[in-house]
This record gives structure tokens, sequence and C-alpha cells, in this order.
């Protein structure tokens, strides 16, 4: 909690027990009562962090879009080009 700066990555993609849950909720309380910089991110919806499932995730996606700005990055995943290219080589060296 001492760092200048926080960046959570694939949030939201932690395992579900209560344990990990009630460590995220305690991080971003954290970073929220001290109002520090955090920057967070993760492939879920701005429609499903304003909608949470539970509780828990009320409290901890409203205490991340208060402290965040919600920037929406999309495009083509580069895993899947860079499969795509990884399969175009193959298919090369394999049928010459």
């Amino acid at each position: 909690m001492g760092c200048d700066l926080l960046i959570l990555d694939d949030f939201g993609m932690e395992r579900q027990t209560d344990y990990a849950r009630e460590q995220v909720f305690n991080i971003i309380d954290e970073r929220y009562l001290a109002q520090t910089p955090l920057i967070v991110t993760t492939n879920l919806s701005l429609n499903e962090l304003k909608h949470p499932k539970d509780m828990v995730e009320q409290r901890i996606f409203d205490r991340v879009l208060e402290l965040c700005v919600p920037v929406c990055i999309d495009g083509e995943s580069l895993r899947q080009e860079k499969a795509r290219q990884r399969m175009q080589l193959y298919k090369q060296i394999t049928n010459p």
C-alpha cells in the first residue's frame, strides 16, 4: 500500500474465494480511503462493473468506478493475431 501508483491487471479474474475477494476489497478500499492513484485493467464491461452480481462486488466496483476513469479499449486480441501468425508460419513450414 506504500506505492505511489498501484496497477491491478486483469481485475475480476482473481479466484472467487471469500479470502481473495476480501483481499481485493481491502486493497481497493485502502486506495479509496487514501485517495491514492489506481489503474485497473479488466475484461469486464462497464455494464458488468455497474451491475455487480452481489454486495461484495458492488462495494468493490463502486470504489473502482469512483477512483478510476473508465476507458474502453476495443479491438482484436493481440494474442489471437499472434496465434494466427504462428499458424500461418506453421503451415508454410509443414507444406513446402
